[in-house]
């Protein structure tokens, strides 16, 4: 991305509104983006933020493993990840789902959205249940013995760096790159690097070159592979051991 690029990208909103398209699909107008893929997001979930990390092959045999997320949005990401993990995981072994979320959805825009899916209505139903009313500040829910849901509510940037702990696995799920770059900046990418366990991993949507760049820069060895529905490219990586 060239200087001249950066000044005319867009600043971030300070607030969110939907829109729903036909199939109960959200859309942010101050973002100008949907939420997931228009095809199928619960597929595009599994395809790249399932596959692209490697689960849930290595879930296996982890007393605990923490996926750090970029943008909660309708929870969907998170409810097929439980979803495949809760089918996997064996006596011992723990899900901790992270989420930075600037602008939290209310229970009914959650449920909305998931129920168009009934592979994960068990999910939904859980998830539905147990968010608060007024989201705000670290939302967590111990939804089962073995599957724990934190999203922290604020700009990304400032609530990983004063998060504890490393990350075995990120899913950057942020609105585009054009609508959103904020959170794709060589900043952000760095601190996502530096939170991420060695042999950790991330896996986006996203394939523009800054993204992939800056990436590269903070330190992660990044793949090109073939995108979801008809995409192109999708961008996953691995941290140095």
């Amino acid at each position: 991305m060239t200087d001249s690029t950066l000044e005319n990208t867009p600043s971030p909103p300070d607030h969110q509104t939907l829109s729903w398209d036909e199939g109960d699909m959200p859309y942010s107008r101050e973002f100008g983006d949907h939420f997931y893929c228009r095809t199928d997001g619960r597929l595009e979930c599994g395809h790249v933020f399932l596959a692209g990390n490697g689960l849930p092959e290595r879930f296996k045999g982890k007393a605990e493993f923490t996926i750090g997320e970029l943008g909660f949005g309708t929870g969907l990401n998170f409810c097929e990840t439980w979803r495949q993990f809760r089918e996997t995981a064996e006596d011992g072994e723990r899900l901790h789902f992270v989420s930075f979320e600037r602008f939290p959805m209310r229970r009914a825009e959650i449920d909305r959205a998931l129920s168009h899916w009934p592979e994960i209505e068990r999910e939904r139903l859980a998830l539905a249940a147990a968010w608060p009313d007024e989201p705000a500040g670290r939302v967590a829910l111990d939804l089962d013995e073995q599957a724990r849901l934190t999203v922290v509510c604020g700009t990304a940037f400032e609530e990983i760096g004063r998060f504890d702990g490393l990350f075995d696995a990120w899913y950057l799920d942020g609105f585009a790159p054009a609508r959103n770059p904020d959170m794709w900046s060589a900043e952000l990418m760095q601190l996502v690097h530096d939170k991420t366990r060695p042999g950790g991993s991330f896996a986006t949507y996203a394939a523009a070159g800054f993204v992939r760049r800056n990436l590269q820069s903070a330190g992660f060895a990044v793949e090109r592979r073939k995108g979801f529905a008809g995409k192109r490219e999708m961008l996953c990586g691995v941290k140095a051991g």
